[in-house]
């Protein structure tokens, strides 16, 4: 049966690009076809990262604290099963002064990078002790806190030059000021950071984004020369150059923080690149695509579904899908105040569809048991495909504010309770649970998180990250952060997580927030070729004309890119 209001419904998806000091991701748009002025608004989400200093994909919630989170112990984290190298990685963060609990949120971004590579442990700059350094394959320093006290064991094992260290930001001045004959070793001399607006960063030959706005500024350069190698360059407005990333012997320094304002096509995708020249030199340049369908649920169309999921076995495209198993209008919004329940057992001509789709080399994912919460806006219409099912978000004239977990989301028991009901629901239909899991809304909480860890071998999704897990201390869930990775990773919370980062097509135009269509995506991918080993990854609704994907594909496929099974990243 065709769902006719299925495009009102447009998902909430929020696509996780890195947040800390700066750094987020926004939100899916939905279709708004009969709904008043006031609900359009609300209901368009943006699929593309755009500057939305309100979500927490690009800013983090919450300002400085009074009285710095506890340092806690070091956090040993787990590398992803069969990774090149099984190499290690020291990562290194900044504790001190009202905004530092910004490091450990970059800190457990690196970890997550760095866990491509193999084992990694994340620390307090200032626990360092002496000959630390030289325990680990490579050693990664965010600098986040300006004049953060450098221990001086720290600063002379990285001038030893017998560990590869890559450098971000802040600090550097403390290295070359504690090393008299740092410029005649490494070629270059720091100066002061430059706050010129950059909106374009170069690197291997690909012009990637930065977010011009953002003003923190990048560090500019007194000298430079033999033996210190220009990696990136940013491009001023007048398009005058200057470093952006710069090399010597075992030191790699990254004049700003890239983990700040992520947007897909970003500057941060050198930083990913450049961990495979500490961590894995040796890797062989491959690129490979990934391609899902969306917010499949009981009352989806299976005529358009089955469309598009012919074609793509027809070309050798292997896909993913997304299934919630139960569809929910608990308050009748979209049908005149009669509530509607439809689980998939009740749907046939879906259940024939979702059969189809797995013979065809589809991979089911798990998309939430009713992607909505109760009978209240969470934050929108309390409709399953419109609201977010693991955290409480609230809409206020546009305004989104992530509240935190649910009530009843106190530990993983209450996500565990729906993982089960979908597995039921999923039995009575005749499937089986799958093993690949991607959060409604990209949001949850840390126990929910950690109970899909114990639930789901793997996460495709963009993902939220909280103070506390890092340093074992009580989780703020009102900070949280965004990051999206372009490849595989086993993450803090123990889960492997694959890559999610071209986000997803939409045609629509609304409230001036532009269309992503096929051409955006391929831009994106292009930019994505820097990472020699990257997945380019996104997302279609078959709703949406089919001729976006096919053209989506072969512009993938004219860059190169082979397309591949999510179970095989």
């Amino acid at each position: 049966m065709k769902d006719i209001k299925s495009k009102q419904r447009r998902k909430l998806l929020l696509l996780g690009g890195a947040l800390a000091a700066q750094a987020c991701l926004p939100m899916r748009a939905a279709r708004a076809i009969t709904l008043p002025p006031l609900l359009d608004l609300l209901k368009r989400y943006m699929a593309s990262i755009i500057p939305v200093p309100n979500n927490p994909y690009f800013v983090p919630q919450g300002g400085a604290l009074a009285v710095p989170r506890p340092a806690g112990a070091p956090f040993s984290g787990t590398g992803l099963p069969g990774s090149a190298t099984q190499a290690s990685t020291l990562v290194l963060y900044d504790t001190t002064g009202p905004w530092g609990w910004l490091g450990e949120i970059y800190a457990t971004m690196a970890g997550n990078l760095a866990s491509h590579f193999g084992t990694w442990v994340a620390m307090p700059v200032v626990s360092y002790a002496a000959g630390t350094l030289q325990q680990y394959s490579a050693c990664i320093y965010i600098g986040s806190t300006y004049g953060e006290p450098l221990p001086a064991a720290f600063l002379t094992d990285v001038y030893a030059g017998t560990t590869k260290v890559i450098w971000i930001y802040d600090n550097i001045w403390q290295l070359t000021s504690s090393q008299p004959q740092f410029a005649a070793q490494y070629g270059f001399m720091p100066s002061v950071f430059d706050t010129s607006p950059v909106a374009t960063v170069t690197y291997k030959s690909q012009s990637l984004k930065r977010y011009s706005a953002n003003a923190a500024g990048i560090m500019s350069y007194s000298t430079i020369g033999a033996p210190a190698t220009v990696l990136a360059e940013c491009v001023r407005a007048d398009s005058t150059t200057f470093p952006w990333a710069v090399r010597s012997g075992n030191l790699t320094y990254i004049g700003e923080i890239p983990f700040a304002y992520m947007t897909e096509g970003d500057r941060y995708l050198i930083l990913c690149d450049l961990l495979f020249d500490a961590l894995a030199p040796m890797t062989a340049t491959q690129h490979r695509a990934l391609v899902r369908l969306e917010d499949l649920h009981p009352l989806s169309d299976p005529t358009a579904l089955l469309q598009t999921a012919e074609w793509l076995f027809s070309n050798g495209i292997p896909f993913g899908f997304h299934i919630t198993a139960r569809y929910l209008d608990p308050n009748g919004y979209h049908t005149g105040g009669v509530p509607q329940d439809v689980p998939l057992h009740t749907q046939p001509l879906m259940i024939a569809a979702i059969r189809t789709l797995q013979l065809l080399g589809g991979v089911m994912m798990h998309h939430g048991y009713t992607h909505q919460y109760s009978n209240i806006a969470n934050p929108y219409t309390a409709v399953t495909g419109d609201d977010c099912e693991f955290y409480r978000i609230t809409a206020s004239n546009g305004v989104l504010t992530y509240v935190g977990p649910l009530p009843e989301d106190t530990d993983s028991s209450w996500a565990q309770g729906r993982f089960d009901s979908y597995a039921a629901e999923l039995t009575a239909s005749g499937f089986t649970m799958p093993g690949i899991s991607t959060f409604p809304g990209y949001s949850a909480s840390v126990p929910d998180y950690q109970a899909a860890a114990g639930t789901f071998a793997v996460r495709a999704e963009r993902t939220l990250y909280f103070p506390g897990v890092l340093t074992n201390q009580t989780i703020d869930h009102t900070r949280p952060a965004g990051q999206y990775v372009p490849y595989s990773v086993q993450d803090v919370y123990g889960s492997k997580v694959l890559p999610d980062t071209l986000g997803g097509i939409d045609p629509d135009v609304f409230f001036n927030i532009p269309p992503r269509l096929p051409a955006d995506i391929i831009a994106d991918a292009r930019r994505t070729l820097v990472v020699r080993d990257g997945v380019a990854s996104f997302f279609y609704n078959p709703e949406d004309p089919l001729s976006y994907l096919q053209q989506t594909v072969q512009g993938l496929r004219d860059l190169g890119y082979q397309f591949v099974s999510p179970l095989d990243v």
